[in-house]
């Protein structure tokens, strides 16, 4: 029985958005792929596919790899079990990775998937993946990429902790659910669906919020919480009403005077 080809995967960290933040390592790897894929998650998250094939005219080399693109099976919002609506999710999309592969390299070879931000930092890519390599012969590559939490903090000028103290980095839902993290001064929020920070007490709590950190048309705002929840609340709905899509992600340093009582 002949074994079947195997498939390099390499999943590229591309940054936050800027294409100038593409390290010479991802570079490299973009141009050692015989294709790369390229997901389309919907119209109105197109911009998303068109910064993927920005980056690719920019730094591929004549010939190049061929560029591959397909559309991603979308999210059961409704399940109300939402780890399991996520389990099912991620089986679906890597079914359909598995099938891009291999039609795009029936004989094996290397394929490039370009990650958004970094592939380890709350990121399903590397979940997926692991999920492709159980239904097929898969050998995996990972090229760091600059992160959002790092777009944040330069485009603030403000370092990520504080001298000698941790960094908790959490999810919008947990904060929204759990309040803010027991023993934490300062806290990075990522992949919130909108204002979990108007779920604590502000007192003490300063914030620095960006939108589209690292891309064209970035925004930022920081400040006092309690000052700044309604504007950055406001500035968050204009911006996806004009775009049709947001990402954002935002520091909250808390005064270490403030005394960490109840789960807010």
């Amino acid at each position: 029985m002949t074994a079947a080809p195997e498939i390099r995967l390499s999943l590229i960290g591309i940054g936050a958005g800027n294409p100038d933040h593409l390290t010479l390592q991802a570079v490299a790897a973009m141009n050692a792929c015989a294709v790369i894929l390229i997901p389309r998650k919907g119209p109105e998250k197109d911009d998303l596919a068109g910064l993927r094939r920005e980056i690719c005219a920019r730094v591929l080399r004549d010939p190049g790899p061929e560029i591959r693109e397909f559309d991603l099976p979308l999210r059961d919002a409704a399940n109300p079990d939402y780890r399991r609506g996520v389990d099912d999710w991620h089986d679906a999309i890597a079914a359909v990775w598995a099938d891009e592969l291999r039609a795009a390299l029936p004989k094996g070879g290397k394929a490039g998937f370009l990650v958004w931000g970094d592939p380890s930092l709350y990121d399903s890519t590397l979940r997926i993946a692991g999920r492709v390599a159980a239904r097929m012969p898969l050998a995996l590559e990972v090229i760091p990429g600059i992160t959002s939490v790092q777009a944040l903090t330069a485009g603030h000028a403000i370092p990520l902790n504080d001298i000698g103290a941790p960094v908790t980095l959490t999810t919008g839902r947990r904060l929204r659910d759990e309040g803010w993290p027991a023993g934490a001064d300062t806290v990075v929020v990522m992949l919130d669906a909108g204002g979990a920070f108007s779920h604590i007490d502000p007192a003490g709590v300063t914030i620095w919020w960006s939108a589209y950190a690292g891309m064209d048309g970035e925004i930022r705002l920081s400040g006092p919480l309690a000052q700044m929840a309604g504007p950055i609340l406001a500035a968050r709905a204009e911006a996806r009403a004009a775009r049709g899509w947001i990402m954002d992600v935002y520091l909250m340093r808390r005064a270490r005077s403030v005394a960490h009582t109840g789960p807010g």
